[in-house]
């Protein structure tokens, strides 16, 4: 046998023998993680390939969230996540798109209406801040289009009929109504929307939408008094709904608002002056009777 170099070898490698055993701490065993791979096909849909429809990106900016509203995740450098982006965008012009916030159960209906009648109480962001509905704002504002032009006509005709002239029925009041209340409760809280975004204020167009659709609630009941043949009093019940709905959602809207600056009086302000003057016009379009 000869050696070299730490190795060593047989001089003949034919001759028999045994290797001797090797000795030793035995080596140390490797264990492998879980796989982290992707299995096709997927076993839960996630984003959107999912089959339900998402509410659209800007829902997710609600009031509760002091840091402007959570988004929708980083924007990926490949053209799929382009074209996800994209496609989220084009959604939210689809009728589909809003369907989850007409998914509302009858109880949270009266429960945000009661909220309303309630001005002071300024909870009513907190309690919808997870689950806006359009439902109710929906109903409640063609309810108050209705109302309004009926109980209209209605006292107008009344007043004819008391001085003997003769009456003649008008349709532009409903047509009027529709284009006040449906143009009042969707542009304004879209501008409110933007101006709340340029000052980097929490907002979710959809909770503003849900909350100036319920603030328009109380007209309903003061277009109803509204029957009752007195001037002062017609302009009675109209500067108390009037107030009570600019306060509902002036109260509602101030501890968010407040965290935008210094100029966050001046928007809460402007907020309940235009709401006030929605209630000076109700007044002085439909219930201002002239013979």
């Amino acid at each position: 046998m000869m050696s070299g170099g730490g190795y060593s070898a047989l001089d003949d490698p034919k001759a028999s023998g045994s290797v001797p055993a090797a000795t030793g701490t035995d080596p140390p065993a490797i264990r492998f993680a879980d796989s982290n791979l992707q299995t096709f096909p997927p076993s839960e849909a996630r984003g959107k390939i999912a089959g339900a429809y998402r509410p659209p990106t800007d829902a997710d900016d609600t009031f509760s969230s002091k840091g402007g509203g959570a988004g929708s995740g980083g924007r990926g450098g490949s053209a799929g996540s382009d074209d996800a982006a994209q496609g989220g965008w084009f959604r939210m012009f689809s009728v589909a798109a809003y369907k989850p916030y007409f998914d509302v159960d009858t109880s949270d209906v009266v429960e945000r209406i009661w909220e309303s009648v309630f001005p002071f109480r300024g909870t009513f962001t907190e309690k919808t801040s997870e689950s806006p509905d359009l439902y109710g704002p929906f109903w409640t504002c063609t309810t108050l289009i209705f109302v309004a032009a009926s109980i209209a006509t209605f006292v107008t005709y009344l007043s004819h009929k008391w001085h003997k002239k003769e009456w003649n029925y008008d349709i532009n009041l409903v047509t009027w109504s529709a284009g006040l209340f449906y143009g009042y409760v969707t542009f304004v809280p879209l501008l409110l929307y933007v101006i709340l975004k340029y000052f980097s204020a929490p907002a979710g167009l959809v909770q503003l939408w849900c909350l100036y659709g319920y603030s328009l609630f109380i007209f309903i009941p003061a277009s109803l008094l509204s029957i009752v043949p007195i001037e002062i009093f017609r302009w009675v019940i109209a500067g108390v709904a009037g107030f009570m709905s600019a306060t509902f959602v002036a109260v509602n809207l101030r501890a968010h608002i407040v965290n935008s600056g210094e100029r966050w009086f001046l928007i809460v302000a402007g907020i309940f002056l235009l709401q006030l003057g929605l209630a000076v016009l109700l007044k002085l379009y439909f219930f201002t009777i002239t013979v």
